[in-house]
């Protein structure tokens, strides 16, 4: 890995994602200026862990309809919260790259790093949440072997996914590659633009 970039490889993330996998995850509002990259991680990271325990309360069936719509209403914070940190590391990351020209004929990577990270910390969450369907008491033996290759799998495309992150860092370093930051723009936090009183 690049020197820019030395701190942030992919096998950093996943260390960092596995890591945290097992932390509390205060509900608290990420701080606006925070200028280092692993705050914007965590944050992100966070966002998807609560995100996952809300889709999951959402999809009860035995509870009262107000409760599904106080999930369905964390799920749309969240998710907003998750973009802007996706944001916010796109700025930093670019950032470190201020001074790379960037050749004429470099590759223009149309998934962001920041976004990269975002997947890469999804599919923690994913193989976290294989690993315990595949220990579930009272499975089948077939429901259990499905679940160890689906977890083997999972594996396999966070590898993949990892490298494909590193390279981007690296050309990207090199001024071979290059990515933008996109804007989500949320309609639905925002009440001027949400079309529903």
């Amino acid at each position: 890995m690049t020197p820019v970039f030395a701190d942030i490889a992919a096998s950093a993330l996943r260390a960092f994602h596995d890591s945290r996998l097992g932390a509390p995850t205060a509900a608290e509002a990420p701080h606006g200026e925070a200028p280092h990259v692993w705050h914007w991680i965590d944050v992100n990271h966070r966002c998807n862990r609560l995100l996952w325990d809300e889709e999951d309360l959402a999809r009860r069936t035995s509870v009262a309809a107000a409760q599904i719509v106080a999930n369905k209403r964390a799920i749309d914070t969240y998710n907003q919260q998750r973009n802007d940190a996706i944001e916010r590391i796109d700025e930093l990351l670019l950032a470190r790259l201020e001074g790379v020209i960037v050749a004429a004929d470099a590759w223009h990577n149309s998934e962001t790093a920041g976004s990269i990270i975002d997947r890469l910390s999804i599919l923690a969450l994913k193989i976290l949440h294989m690993d315990s369907a595949a220990q579930r008491a009272g499975v089948s033996a077939e429901q259990r072997a499905a679940c160890r290759d689906r977890h083997r799998r999972l594996g396999l495309q966070r590898d993949e996914l990892g490298g494909c992150f590193d390279t981007l860092l690296t050309q990207a370093a090199k001024g071979a590659a290059f990515w933008r930051v996109y804007r989500q723009f949320k309609k639905y936090n925002d009440p001027s633009l949400n079309p529903q009183p």
